[in-house]
């Protein structure tokens, strides 16, 4: 079985938790960056040299400190070296404007956090079981 590099985007501590748990107890081994601002994002992109440390997905919110999710995605979208990389804006957000925004900057898909623990946790191992039991990604 395959497993993914994945960087999360987040700065909620309890989402982290959340969301990093969740992934540690698949079969799967994943290993989860993760970074807590807009503007570390893009300065992790920055220094990035070699096609090893590029992440093979992204999760992403839209508030974060220093710089947006959106602005993060329009970045990251906008790069010839990232764009391919499927971003997923995991957001708090179901507000239909940053929707649309986030698909006019080619997200790859937009969940809305779901409130409640378990079906928070339930959405992230759908996360995982998608994009790695069923979608093809390129190998960067």
């Amino acid at each position: 079985m395959k497993s993914l590099d994945i960087l999360l985007v987040e700065d909620n501590e309890g989402d982290i938790i959340l969301t990093t748990e969740a992934f540690e107890e698949s079969k799967i081994i994943n290993i989860v960056k993760v970074i807590r601002d807009g503007k570390e994002v893009i300065n992790f992109f920055e220094d990035l040299n070699d096609k090893d440390g590029i992440p093979d997905l992204v999760l992403l919110d839209i508030n974060l400190p220093k710089m947006s999710g959106h602005e993060v995605l329009a970045y990251i979208k906008n790069h010839e070296k990232y764009k391919q990389i499927p971003v997923i804006m995991l957001t708090t957000s179901s507000a239909e404007k940053d929707i649309l925004k986030s698909y006019k900057s080619y997200v790859n898909c937009y969940i809305t956090k779901p409130i409640d623990v378990n079906e928070f946790v339930q959405a992230v191992t759908k996360i995982e079981d998608f994009w790695i039991n069923i979608v093809s990604i390129p190998k960067n």
